[in-house]
C-alpha cells in the first residue's frame, strides 16, 4: 500500500499508512523504507525524510542499503542542494551505484554545475559504458548550459559505441483495442483530426500562459524548429487522440514506455484546466495524476 501511494504521487497517503503500520505494532522492513523515503522525496519533505532515516538502524535495526541512500540523494537534490548532496555520498559505508551517481548528475543539471557533473559523468560511464541515460543525461546538461560542440561529442560517442536507444512511444486504449503512438507518428487512420485537434489544444492553453519548454530538445536548432519538434511528441498524439474519441468528462488513461517529458508534463497540466479532464499518464517512474491543472507528482518527478 505504501508503495502504491508513492507511485501514484499521494506521498502524505503513503506516510499515514506507514504510521498506522507501526502503531499495529508491526516492524518495518528495507522495503517499507525505500518507499517511504520516495514518498518523501515525491513531497520534498526534508525533515521527515530526515527523521525517517535517522529511525532505520536506530529504531528498527534495519541496515540502510543503497536504495535508502538513493533516495536521500534524489530528495537533496531536488532541493537542489548540492553540497548536502556530495557529502551523503562520501559518508556512505559502502560504493555508489547508479541510481545514487545519477542523482548526483541530476543535482548538477539543476545547478549548472559543469565541472562536477563531467565527473560524474566519468563514474556512470565506469559503471555501465552502455547505459544510454548517462549519455542522455550528460548530453541535455552540456545542451542547457549552451555547450553544443560537447553535447556533439557525447552523441558521436554514442554513436561510436553503438549505444542503441529504446524509441519512445505512448499507448491509450480505446474500444479494447491499443492505439500506439510515437514522436512525429502520422500512421494512425486518425492522423488528421488527431494533428487538428493538437493545434486546437495548444491554440486553447497557450491563451491561459502555456509556454513551450524548448530545453528539452537536445538538437541545435532555431526555437521554431524546437517548438515544432517538441509539439509533436508522443505523449501529446495520444492525449489529443483520447480527447478525439472519448466523451467529456471520461478520465484519460496514457501509458509512456520512457519517462515523460519536462514540456509534456507541463501540457498535461493545462489540458486537464481547460478541457475539465483527468489525465492519467503512467511513465516509467511513475504515474501522474493530472487535474485542474495540477499533478499528483507536485513537481517531484
Amino acid at each position: 500500500m505504501i508503495g502504491g501511494y508513492t507511485f501514484h504521487g499521494f506521498g502524505r497517503e503513503a506516510i499515514m499508512c506507514f504510521d498506522q503500520l507501526v502503531k499495529r505494532g508491526m516492524k518495518p522492513d528495507h522495503d517499507t523504507f525505500t518507499h517511504l523515503l520516495s514518498a518523501c522525496s515525491h513531497l520534498g519533505l526534508a525533515n521527515e525524510r530526515k527523521r525517517y532515516f535517522e529511525i532505520i538502524y536506530s529504531v528498527y535495526g534495519v541496515e540502510p542499503r543503497l536504495d535508502h541512500y538513493s533516495c536521500m540523494v534524489d530528495l537533496l537534490r531536488r532541493s537542489a542542494c548540492l553540497k548536502d548532496v556530495y557529502e551523503l555520498i562520501k559518508r556512505m559505508p559502502m560504493e555508489p551505484n547508479h541510481g545514487v551517481w545519477g542523482a548526483l548528475l541530476n543535482a548538477c543539471r539543476i545547478c549548472n554545475n559543469v565541472e562536477l557533473r563531467k565527473e560524474v559523468a566519468e563514474r556512470l560511464f565506469a559503471l555501465d559504458p552502455f547505459d544510454r541515460r548517462n549519455y542522455v543525461m550528460l548530453s541535455s546538461i552540456y545542451v542547457a548550459a549552451g555547450h553544443w560542440n560537447e553535447a556533439s561529442k557525447v552523441r558521436a560517442l554514442m554513436k561510436e559505441r553503438d549505444v542503441a536507444g529504446t524509441p519512445g512511444c505512448s499507448l491509450i486504449e480505446h474500444r479494447n483495442k491499443i492505439h500506439m503512438f510515437v514522436v512525429g507518428d502520422r500512421s494512425h487512420p486518425e492522423t488528421i483530426r488527431i494533428y487538428l485537434m493538437l493545434e486546437e489544444l495548444l491554440r486553447k492553453i497557450q491563451n491561459i500562459g502555456y509556454e513551450p519548454k524548448t530545453e528539452f530538445v537536445l538538437h541545435d536548432v532555431d526555437v521554431d524548429v524546437k517548438e515544432d519538434m517538441i509539439k509533436e511528441h508522443s505523449e501529446k498524439l495520444a492525449l489529443a487522440f483520447g480527447l478525439l474519441v472519448t466523451e467529456e468528462g471520461i478520465p484519460l488513461v496514457i501509458t509512456k514506455n520512457l519517462r515523460i517529458c519536462g514540456d509534456c508534463h507541463n501540457m498535461a497540466k493545462f489540458v486537464s484546466l481547460t478541457e475539465d479532464r483527468v489525465i492519467i499518464i503512467r511513465d516509467v517512474k511513475q504515474f501522474h495524476h493530472f487535474a485542474d491543472g495540477l499533478c499528483s507528482c507536485g513537481e517531484y518527478w
